[in-house]
């Protein structure tokens, strides 16, 4: 108790002191911690951010850069999209949740710059907190699998109206992972790891695997491996061996025949198994699975056909072609979610399920994939400003040599190809304050500053 007193204690002196070089230190932190605490909470941290960068705003702080200014221009468009949308009531409606895009990239372009230190401080304690959400969920599962006897409490989510899943349902567990997935990164890429990280690193890895999102598992993985061939400092004096290894390994995993038959059996056959994670749950017996190739190519469907979590994205995407050619819509988009009206149209016209007392209907879910979102809601221009953001994550990552920042580059890249991200609450705030947290103007660290 002596040790866990102590190590709190010199969190809290620490936490204080950065925060009287720079008082926003402390508020940024509070508000990445807060991200997956109710809404209510997040947004108040949110709006005392905002008060304390007017409070202590000074003309010399002022430092826009074109980091910054990307997601500032990305809201822009999304609000002028209400002019040409063709459902102003929603495009009105969505506008203010996509509003951390403007306002804090400003506050970090007004506000007194962190050090490289401060940067790294507030990754620690992110992940900190990340290990005791994983803890708390995990303890939770638990206590509930004793008093139900139900093993799904320890994996994904449940639904709005049981919430039987690991997290709830208005949490996200493919969200949740990726929340995970940063924090996971910050132990793994620490050279020197004392028991508590190694530890943390190993939970938060089991926690990621319990929250049961295959395509954040599949980019932990590939990340892990590609840190420890390539990044470490230990992999540094036998990078050669390790890239041959590495490479002989995925050539290994591409040729292997049984794989290559996975893949073609998914697109060719009807299976209940996904490589996405699926959008209805509870599925009734006796329902007709859809598979890649039906997906993409059926004339015409039933309320009886399911289809699993990839078959789904293909649909999707075949939708999202039809919609922008059939409307002609290749510059400017339908409007900030406003392709939903088009979405249910394609429903009914393929006789989807739209959802019954137990059930949510097809027609509800947005296209999952943050690429076609931005077209079909915001145009080419929109999916390009998308694609620069992503560029210049990507692109600074790289130069900065900073790991944990190239892993949260990587998994927005591949989060995008399945969830619209970006238009969900947590999913703007997270993405917004971290990519402005990795792309701001940084100070090098000597006395004067």
């Amino acid at each position: 108790m002596a040790n866990i007193y102590n190590f709190l204690m010199n969190v809290l002196l620490d936490i204080k002191s950065q925060t009287s070089n720079n008082i926003l230190f402390f508020w940024t932190l509070l508000l990445l911690i807060t991200i997956p605490l109710p809404f209510a909470v997040n947004n108040v941290v949110l709006a005392t951010f905002l008060v304390v960068t007017i409070l202590k705003f000074k003309k010399e702080n002022v430092s826009f850069n074109l980091f910054l200014i990307a997601p500032i221009v990305l809201f822009f468009w999304m609000a002028l999209s209400y002019f040409w949308s063709i459902d102003h009531e929603t495009t009105l409606k969505a506008i203010p949740k996509e509003i951390t895009l403007l306002l804090i990239p400003i506050a970090f372009a007004v506000n007194k710059k962190f050090t490289s230190i401060q940067t790294e401080k507030i990754k620690q304690y992110y992940s900190y907190s990340m290990v005791i959400l994983a803890v708390f969920f995990m303890l939770r599962a638990t206590i509930r699998y004793f008093i139900n006897q139900d093993s799904r409490a320890f994996f994904y989510h449940g639904e709005d109206y049981v919430d039987y899943g690991l997290v709830p349902k208005l949490l996200n567990a493919i969200h949740v992972s990726v929340f995970t997935a940063v924090a996971l990164f910050y132990f793994v890429s620490k050279e020197v790891k004392t028991k508590f990280e190694t530890v943390a690193a190993v939970l938060l890895f089991a926690f990621i695997i319990l929250l049961s999102s295959k395509n954040i598992i599949v980019i932990v993985l590939l990340l892990g491996l590609l840190y420890f061939f390539y990044f470490s400092k230990s992999s540094q004096k036998l990078r050669l061996r390790n890239l041959i290894v590495f490479g002989l390994v995925l050539g290994l995993i591409v040729s292997f025949g049984k794989i290559k038959n996975r893949f073609k059996e998914e697109f060719q056959s009807n299976t209940e198994k996904s490589i996405s994670a699926d959008v209805i749950s509870n599925v009734p017996q006796g329902v007709h699975y859809i598979s890649l190739k039906e997906a993409w190519t059926n004339e015409m469907f039933s309320p009886n056909d399911y289809f699993p979590g990839t078959a789904f994205r293909v649909y999707q995407f075949r939708i999202f072609t039809e919609i922008i050619s059939e409307n002609n819509d290749y510059l400017l988009g339908f409007g900030l979610n406003a392709s939903t009206q088009k979405i249910k149209e394609k429903a009914v016209q393929y006789n989807l399920f739209l959802g019954d007392k137990e059930h949510e209907g097809y027609q509800d879910k947005n296209l999952h994939n943050q690429y076609i979102q931005n077209f079909s809601d915001l145009g080419i221009i929109g999916f390009a400003l998308l694609l620069v953001i992503l560029l210049f994550n990507i692109k600074n990552a790289i130069k900065n040599k900073d790991f944990v920042h190239f892993a949260f580059a990587i998994l927005m890249i591949s989060l995008f190809l399945t969830e619209s991200f970006l238009w969900r609450q947590r999913g703007v705030v997270f993405f917004t304050l971290f990519y402005c947290l990795f792309n701001s103007n940084v100070l090098k660290d000597n006395p004067k500053n």
